[in-house]
């Protein structure tokens, strides 16, 4: 199991290599954010809220890959475009998710934050995965990373979603937690940027 310690130390991890890395990726960052502005018709930043560490709801940060259309039938509907296609592929809208780990509410490693519905809704021995910080990366990330064309082949996604993909999730993330070691993370992330 995680210690205060490891996590003291897991955090002061993250605040060197954040920043080792934003004066390299500033420039990218901003460039990605016209152009997705450019592309979407909408401020390139795009927010949502996702279950934190303790369960504390925060602020996630992407680059927005979905433009705004009316359907035929008048309701809107949110489509990637082809350049939010080819970022989410390459993860490249994940950029902005290096200030969610300066700001100290995500780390490099760690179990994706989700939507409110999954984590915040753990009981028992489940609920160890709110020890840590959610991560950029991780171990179901790492396995999951096709998740979005895994989903778009089952008849019912949701359902699929919540009764296999979650369940291996928290099992994953707990297995994570319970044999956390600081040179875990650094294959997690050595594995992930091979992985691009």
């Amino acid at each position: 199991m995680i210690t205060k310690t490891q996590l003291k130390l897991k955090r002061t991890f993250d605040v060197i290599l954040v920043l080792v890395l934003l004066p390299i990726f500033i420039i990218p960052i901003i460039l990605l954010i016209i152009f997705a502005t450019l592309d979407t018709k909408k401020y390139g930043v795009f927010s949502q809220l996702r279950v934190g560490q303790s369960g504390k709801l925060f602020k996630i940060y992407k680059i927005r890959t979905l433009r705004e259309g009316v359907h035929k039938l008048g309701h809107l509907e949110k489509s990637a475009t082809p350049l939010g296609k080819y970022l989410r592929h390459t993860k490249l809208d994940e950029l902005p998710q290096l200030f969610n780990v300066l700001i100290g509410d995500m780390s490099f490693v760690g179990p994706r934050p989700d939507l409110q519905g999954f984590a915040d809704e753990l009981v028992g021995d489940d609920r160890i995965i709110l020890i840590v910080k959610p991560g950029i990366t991780g171990p179901a990330t790492l396995k999951y990373k096709n998740e979005e064309r895994v989903l778009e082949r089952q008849k019912d996604p949701e359902h699929y979603n919540r009764t296999i993909i979650w369940v291996d999730k928290v099992k994953i993330n707990k297995k994570y937690v319970q044999n956390y070691s600081f040179y875990l993370d650094l294959a997690f992330i050595l594995k992930s940027t091979l992985n691009k």
